[in-house]
């Protein structure tokens, strides 16, 4: 090969590639997405509604904690550009919303709107709304609902496919509610017993017939911190109910978790996914396949 044309051929790769950046953006998303979610859980639904008729941008991507997510300027740029954002709110992505208010961005919807939510635990001991309803598959419907409403403002001459998917998604969501009250229902009532990283799995354990022993953060965030006396309760109460396993999610470290499980003498799950998707791959990449992965590694800790 010439000079002449190795160089044309660098330029043509060069030119290639910086076209496909800007179309792709950060990490394969588009540069200026039509539609912006603050959390990857809000993402996956928007993309099973939107289909192939809207791009959908994700600012917390997935494996990344919302809680201690720090925003960007970059950020701002990118959701101001976009016709509409879509949170979560309940104070998870409440790092977002200085970003939010200085980016311009006019059309905020709050997907969780309408969800009757439940009380969970936090650090000062006084109840705090809690912000993961979507491990309830019946408030991942109302979250769907409310996406599909809010792309159709945005995009009235898509209103109808949005519906349709939006249908058609809920309808997975069913059977994935149906698979699983199955799996549950194969571990034996004296082990029913859940005993968490932090306070994030409280639908869950609500719609399913479990029961909720305790956290080791004591919190609906994974800002906080247990004390050394609230540790020591912990395993007490651990021991005392015959506890099988604690189980962690894989965006949080769970080294205090593991030194309980340690000493306690039970096993310990530490990867599930409890404020985020798992990676393309993973099997939990989307909300259904997410809810799955979870109930199963449950289902087996437990038995």
């Amino acid at each position: 090969m010439s000079r002449s044309t190795l160089r044309s051929f660098t330029l043509l790769a060069l030119a290639a590639t910086t076209a496909l950046a800007v179309a792709c953006g950060t990490g394969g998303q588009p540069a200026r997405p039509d539609v912006v979610a603050t959390t990857s859980i809000i993402a996956t639904l928007t993309k099973a509604v939107a289909g192939n008729e809207v791009t959908v941008g994700t600012i917390v991507g997935p494996g990344i904690d919302p809680h201690e997510y720090e925003a960007s300027a970059d950020d701002a740029a990118r959701i101001g550009n976009a016709r509409v954002l879509l949170r979560n709110g309940i104070g998870l992505d409440a790092s977002l919303d200085r970003v939010i208010a200085s980016s311009g961005q006019k059309i905020v919807v709050t997907v969780t709107d309408g969800i009757q939510l439940r009380r969970g635990e936090s650090e000062g001991g006084k109840p705090e709304d809690d912000p993961h309803v979507w491990h309830d598959p019946r408030n991942a419907k109302i979250m769907v609902d409310a996406i599909a409403k809010a792309l159709s403002t945005a995009f009235p001459d898509k209103a109808s496919t949005f519906a349709k998917n939006a249908a058609a998604y809920n309808g997975k969501l069913d059977s994935t509610d149906a698979e699983i009250r199955r799996l549950i229902e194969g571990i034996p009532a004296a082990n029913r017993k859940m005993v968490t990283n932090h306070d994030a799995f409280g639908y869950f354990i609500a719609r399913y017939g479990l029961t909720y022993v305790g956290a080791v953060i004591p919190s609906v965030s994974t800002a906080g911190e247990a004390s050394a006396k609230q540790l020591a309760e912990l395993q007490e109460t651990i021991k005392r109910e015959g506890v099988k396993a604690i189980f962690a999610e894989n965006s949080v470290e769970p080294k205090v978790a593991r030194e309980i499980a340690k000493d306690t003498k039970i096993t310990i799950v530490d990867d599930l996914y409890g404020d985020s998707l798992g990676k393309p791959g993973s099997g939990a990449d989307t909300l259904d396949g997410m809810l799955l992965t979870n109930a199963r590694k449950i289902a087996n800790a437990l038995k």
